[in-house]
C-alpha cells in the first residue's frame, strides 16, 4: 500500500493533527487569540468529522493497526463531536489565557482517542492510550492559577502512569506467550488450548490497567481529585472522551482478543475467566460510587463519584458479553458522555460567576438562570435514570441485557445490586435538585450570565438527552448495525 492510500485512510486523524499545528502556531504568534483559535480548532474537528464520513466501509492495515468499520466510524464521529462541544465550554474558562497551548492538548487527547477506537492492535492502542493520557495529564494541570489544578494533574499522571506500567506488562506478557499482539490472532491462540498461568497474568494485568482508566473501583482515587481540581473542560472530556474510548477499546480487548476465556459470572456456576473479575469490580464500583457520593457537597466531586458507579453500571454489558451486551454498553457511554458534557457546562458558567462549584454555589438556579436550572435538572434527571430522558432507556437496555445473559438468570446478582446503586443515587441526584430550585441563596448574587454560543450549546445537549430517550432506537440501532 502507497503512502497516499494510507494517508486517505488516516485523513481523520491527519486533518486533527493539521488543526493542533495550526492552532498552536496562532497561539504562540498572535496576542488575544482566544476566539480565532477556537473557530479554528472547531473548523477542523467539523473537517474531520467530514472525512470520517467520507471514508470506506471497511479497511483493514498493517494487521489490525489501523481498522474502519462502521463501529470505528461511529465512534470516531462521536469522539469528535465531544471534543467540539469541549471546545465551546473552554472558551468562557480561564485556559483562555493561553488558548493555542489549551486547544493543541486537546486536539491531541483526540487523535489519541481516534487511535484506540480505530485499532485491533495492541501496541496501537498502547500509543493512542499514552497519547490521550499524557495530553489530558496537561490539561488537568492547565490552570496555574489554581494549586488545585496542579494537584489534580499530578494525582493523575501518578495513576495514569501507573495504569500505564500494568497495561504495558500485561500486553508483554500477552504477547511472549501468544506471538502476537493482534487481537484477532491472540482470540486465535488462546482457542486452541489452555490458558498458561503467565498468560493468565498478562490478561488480567491488562484488565487492571484499564480499570485505572474508566475510574473503575478500587482503581479510582485518582477521579474525585480530578474532576474537582482541574478546569471544567479538562475534567469535562476526561469524563466524557476519554470513558467512551476506553469501553470501546476495552469491549474489542476481552469480546475479541480474550473472547476464548470468557468464563463465567452466573451465582451458580461461577467459571474462572475476565467475566467474573469485570463483574467484581461493576459491583464494587456501584457499591463504592454510589454510598461515597452521598457524602459530597461539591457538584464536580460528585460527579466524580457517579461517574465510578455509572462506570459499574457500563461494565455489566461487557460481563453480559455477545453482542447485545457490547451494544449495551456502548448505547450507555454515548448517553452518559453526552449527559456528563452538559452538565459541567453548566457548572463551568455557575463557576465563572460565583467563583466556586460547591452546593451554595447553585443555590436559587433556578431564579438567576431559568435556562441553567431547566438544562442541569435534565442532565442530573438523566444520570438518575428518570424517564423519559435518554439514561432511563440505557439503564433499561443495559440491565435487561445483563438479566437475559447466561442460563436461570445467573447475573441476577449483579443486575440487583444494580438497581439498588440506582436507588441509593435518587438520593444525592435530588439533593441537586433540590438545591437548584428550592434552597435560596445565604447572600445575594447576580444573575449566571451565558453567552449565546454557551446557552446553544447547553440547549442543543439537552435535547439530545430528551430526544435520545422519546427515540432511543435511532442510536442503538444504529451502534447494533455497525457490530460484526
Amino acid at each position: 500500500m502507497s503512502y497516499l492510500e494510507l494517508l486517505k485512510l488516516a485523513a481523520p486523524e491527519a486533518v486533527v493533527v493539521v488543526t493542533a499545528l495550526i492552532v498552536l502556531t496562532i497561539g504562540l504568534t498572535t496576542e488575544r487569540a482566544s476566539a480565532f483559535c477556537s473557530v479554528v480548532a472547531a473548523l477542523g474537528l467539523v473537517v474531520a468529522i467530514g472525512a470520517v464520513l467520507m471514508l470506506p466501509q471497511n479497511a483493514t492495515l498493517s494487521g489490525g493497526m489501523l481498522v474502519i468499520t462502521p463501529l470505528t466510524s461511529l465512534f470516531k464521529i462521536i469522539c469528535l463531536a465531544l471534543a467540539l462541544f469541549t471546545v465551546f465550554l473552554a472558551r468562557n474558562d480561564r485556559t483562555s489565557r493561553n488558548p493555542g497551548e489549551y486547544l493543541a492538548m486537546l486536539l491531541l487527547a483526540t487523535i489519541g482517542l481516534m487511535l484506540l477506537v480505530g485499532s485491533e492492535e495492541l501496541l496501537m492502542i498502547f500509543i493512542g492510550l499514552e497519547l490521550t493520557g499524557l495530553s489530558l495529564y496537561v490539561m488537568a494541570a492547565f490552570d496555574k492559577t489554581d494549586i488545585r489544578s496542579a494537584e489534580a494533574g499530578l494525582k493523575y499522571f501518578l495513576f495514569g502512569s501507573t495504569a500505564s506500567a500494568f497495561t504495558l506488562f500485561g500486553i508483554s506478557f500477552i504477547y511472549g506467550m501468544s506471538g502476537t499482539t493482534s487481537l484477532a490472532a491472540i482470540g486465535q491462540k488462546l482457542s486452541s488450548g489452555p490458558i498458561q498461568p503467565l498468560l493468565a497474568v498478562g490478561i488480567v494485568m491488562t484488565l487492571i490497567g484499564f480499570a485505572f482508566k474508566i475510574a473503575a473501583a478500587p482503581f479510582h482515587l485518582w477521579a474525585p481529585d480530578a474532576y474537582q481540581g482541574a478546569p471544567v473542560p479538562s475534567a469535562a472530556f476526561i469524563a466524557s472522551g476519554s470513558k467512551v474510548a476506553s469501553f470501546v477499546v476495552l469491549g474489542k480487548i476481552v469480546l475479541v482478543g480474550f473472547a476464548p476465556v470468557h468464563g463465567s459470572a452466573d451465582w451458580h456456576a461461577m467459571v474462572a475467566g475476565w467475566s467474573p473479575v469485570l463483574a467484581a469490580l461493576a459491583a464494587l464500583s456501584i457499591l463504592v460510587g454510589n454510598l461515597v457520593a452521598l457524602a459530597q457537597t461539591n457538584v464536580r466531586r460528585l460527579l466524580a463519584y457517579s461517574a465510578v458507579a455509572h462506570g459499574g453500571y457500563t461494565l455489566l454489558g461487557l460481563v453480559a458479553g455477545g453482542r447485545a451486551g457490547f451494544s449495551a454498553t456502548l448505547f450507555y457511554t454515548t448517553i452518559y458522555a453526552v449527559t456528563l458534557v452538559g452538565a459541567f457546562g453548566v457548572v463551568g458558567l455557575v463557576r465563572r460567576q460565583t467563583g466556586g462549584d460547591d452546593f451554595q454555589n447553585f443555590a436559587g438556579l433556578s431564579s438567576r438562570s431559568p435556562l441553567l436550572a431547566g438544562c442541569m435538572s435534565i442532565f442530573i434527571l438523566s444520570l438518575a435514570g428518570i424517564p423519559p430522558l435518554a439514561g432511563f432507556f440505557g439503564k433499561f437496555y443495559l440491565f435487561s441485557v445483563t438479566l437475559g445473559a447466561g442460563g436461570n438468570h445467573g447475573l441476577l446478582w449483579l443486575v440487583a445490586l444494580a438497581l439498588f446503586g440506582s436507588l441509593i443515587s435518587l438520593y444525592y441526584y435530588l439533593i441537586v435538585l433540590k438545591v437548584i430550585f428550592v434552597d435560596e441563596a445565604a447572600t445575594p448574587t447576580s444573575v449566571v450570565k451565558a453567552d449565546l454560543l454557551s446557552r446553544i450549546s447547553l440547549t442543543l445537549l439537552a435535547l439530545l438527552v430528551l430526544i435520545l430517550g422519546i427515540t432511543p432506537g435511532a442510536l442503538a440501532a444504529r451502534i447494533i448495525a455497525s457490530l460484526p
